[in-house]
């Protein structure tokens, strides 16, 4: 069963940094697009950033120019580095991998647990 697990959360000052990690594991397979979203209280949730596969990377307006997505495709590892870090950037944050288990096979994505990311003012 593939596992997707997240860390690096925590408390930080406005104006600070953090790095997520996320890692897919249990099997053999390869990872296709890889997401980072989040969810605040009381909203719903929302796409960060994407990388695919061979690199291509999107953003969503609100994190352009402070956050940026990597991947390691040997550890099916992605990383979201977060700087100038706001309040409004506190939220719960989710991995998100889709995998395939054979080059032609179909696609299936899996969530992590999340970890929370809060941003003081």
């Amino acid at each position: 069963q593939v596992q997707v697990v997240e860390s690096g959360g925590g408390l930080v000052q406005a104006g600070g940094s953090l790095r997520l990690s996320c890692v897919a594991s249990g099997g053999t397979f390869s990872t296709d697009v890889m997401d980072w979203h989040r969810q605040a209280p009381g909203k719903q949730r929302e796409l960060v950033a994407s990388v695919s596969s061979s690199g291509n990377t999107n953003y969503a307006d609100s994190v352009k120019g402070r956050f940026t997505i990597s991947r390691d495709n040997a550890k099916n590892e992605v990383y979201l580095q977060m700087n100038n870090l706001k309040p409004e950037d506190t939220a719960v944050y989710y991995c998100k991998a889709v995998v395939l288990f054979s080059s032609r096979g179909p696609r299936f994505q899996y969530w992590g647990q999340g970890t929370q990311v809060t941003v003081s003012s």
